[in-house]
């Protein structure tokens, strides 16, 4: 792994593509995800992304933005007023294109002085994504800014299935991060388990059951057909992902298998679906 320390201009980027949708900026910590070569980075779509990668390969560096909670309290108020402006609220997805708790977060803490930071100024409403469960390391700080600011917390959560043939394991099991989210709920705060990208299912209707009995608030169900950023899945097409579920189910390679999820999801939750799901609006039977 390449560690490289840097100092950045800017941390937050005004979102457009997939996110436009969903909020209004983006921030990411680092340049990099230490979980990149986990089952996770098979499937992400960052991995295509040359103009962050810059010739390395996904999993094998991180870039840490040393000064980003400096930068963020210098520009927040402009990229808020930025926002107001075009009339919408000043909502942060933290993070679009890294995992703000991943290993190195353990020593530098930059997602953590972040969340300090954004207590002294809160962006009307904040969107926290992690496949972690090193997030409860930081439960009380999210918990105090969930009382200042619109805030929900979305934890991956792919399915019941703890790994897929053929790809390396997932940085949290699939019971951690049940209870991460069940910790999340009764802290009070908003919790959805997103399955995204969505894997083949064995038993669908415990799994949303069991989620609903632990407090989740909502599901987001992404399949990586139109949620890599192409129509047609065409980057995750790439890699080992789609082969690795069809070898599980050849259905759950299609667009309908996700519709018929979340069919099932309805009778237990309220559901959302891809970039409207992600941004908050749900759905229930």
């Amino acid at each position: 792994m390449g560690i490289t320390e840097v100092q950045c201009r800017s941390i937050l980027t005004r979102a457009s593509g997939y996110l436009r949708e969903v909020c209004s900026h983006s921030l990411n910590p680092y340049t990099g995800c230490g979980f990149g070569r986990s089952a996770c980075g098979v499937g992400c779509y960052v991995r295509h992304n040359t103009w962050l990668t810059k010739g390395r390969d996904w999993g094998a560096f991180v870039d840490v933005k040393t000064n980003a909670p400096e930068i963020y309290l210098k520009t927040c108020e402009a990229e808020q007023r930025w926002a107001h402006r075009r009339g919408r609220p000043f909502s942060v997805f933290f993070s679009s294109s890294t995992e703000p708790w991943q290993p190195l977060e353990k020593k530098y803490r930059i997602t953590r002085q972040l969340l300090a930071a954004m207590q002294v100024h809160p962006p009307d409403e904040l969107i926290l994504q992690t496949h972690s469960t090193a997030m409860l390391d930081d439960l009380s700080i999210v918990a105090e800014l969930s009382r200042r600011c619109r805030l929900r917390v979305h934890v991956s959560i792919e399915g019941d299935t703890e790994r897929l043939p053929g790809l390396p394991p997932p940085p949290a099991s699939v019971t951690g991060r049940i209870e991460l989210l069940r910790q999340l709920s009764s802290a009070g705060i908003f919790a959805v388990a997103c399955l995204s990208p969505l894997y083949p299912m064995k038993r669908p209707e415990s799994f949303f059951e069991q989620l609903a009995e632990v407090g989740v608030d909502a599901v987001v169900i992404d399949h990586f057909i139109e949620g890599d950023g192409t129509a047609e899945g065409s980057r995750t097409l790439k890699t080992e992902l789609p082969g690795s579920m069809a070898a599980m189910d050849s259905e759950s390679t299609h667009l309908g298998y996700r519709d018929r999820i979340a069919a099932i999801a309805q009778s237990y939750l309220p559901v959302g679906i891809s970039a409207s799901g992600f941004a908050g609006h749900y759905s229930k039977s």
